[in-house]
């Protein structure tokens, strides 16, 4: 039996799933906060990405992606300055609490907008091409998806590593209190740590439903519970954890 494809695939959807994980392991190393409206974030990107092409069909599509994400940046961050923000100094239970309701409030959305029927998601000219691997016809998204997740990784630890903002990250990932007494901005890096991990999601749901076409306003709720099981797996609040944890996942679930 030839494996390759289910491999391929598997890395692939892995690399997906890594890319949502990144976003629930980097909120938790620094509020210890499950962040459970991430998975609807990247359900709401996608159907962003469905009206701004319907919406602008003229437009290039390459400009019609990055207004989605700007816009999923920007509702990841009104998400925190909303939902989270206020809550700073209350018992991690509201912040939960917080959290699951911002989850249906998504959900809640989409299905008042979209009246709760699947919709199917724009041909993205290039990534829905087929190729053929190992005799096995593939979209060309399957294999641009782990290449583009592992640069995109690379990106992401050279900014934590090596730039003063990844510094007071990981400064607040280690200590929230210390690190607010010794002058960082704690307000500045959670803000920030929002904005990635929703560009991120962004970035992942245009890479999945671009080879699974059809979106729902609960379209979110599994690759978020797999990507939040890929993180624990990874041991939550590491990124290359999350990330290994994601592959191995989507790679076992081809395979089975």
């Amino acid at each position: 039996m030839n494996l390759t494809p289910y491999l391929i695939r598997g890395l692939a959807t892995g690399g997906q799933f890594a890319l949502v994980a990144i976003g629930y392991t980097m909120v938790y190393g620094i509020l210890k906060l499950i962040n459970f409206a991430h998975g609807d974030l990247f359900m709401l990107s996608g159907i962003m990405m469905i009206y701004l092409a319907a919406s602008f069909p003229t437009m290039p599509m390459w400009v019609t992606i990055l207004i989605m994400i700007a816009l999923t940046v920007f509702v990841g961050f009104a998400i925190e300055k909303c939902a989270y923000s206020p809550l700073r100094t209350a018992p991690r239970m509201s912040v939960m609490i917080s959290a699951i309701g911002v989850s249906y409030l998504l959900q809640n959305t989409a299905t008042y907008i979209t009246g709760g029927q699947p919709m199917v998601y724009p041909e993205i000219a290039g990534l829905t091409k087929t190729v053929t691997i190992a005799g096995t016809p593939t979209k060309l998204v399957v294999l641009i998806t782990p290449i583009l997740v592992i640069l995109l990784v690379v990106g992401l630890t050279q900014l934590i590593n090596h730039t003063k903002v990844g510094m007071a990250m990981r400064a607040v990932s280690v200590d929230f209190e210390t690190a607010q007494l010794m002058g960082i901005k704690i307000n500045s890096v959670i803000s920030f740590t929002f904005i990635i991990g929703s560009a991120l999601a962004a970035v992942a749901s245009f890479l999945f439903f671009s080879n699974y076409t059809t979106i729902a306003p609960s379209s979110g709720a599994m690759p978020g519970l797999k990507a939040f099981v890929a993180a624990v797996f990874g041991g939550i609040g590491s990124i290359p954890g999350a990330v290994i944890g994601a592959f191995i996942i989507g790679i076992c679930e081809n395979l089975l």
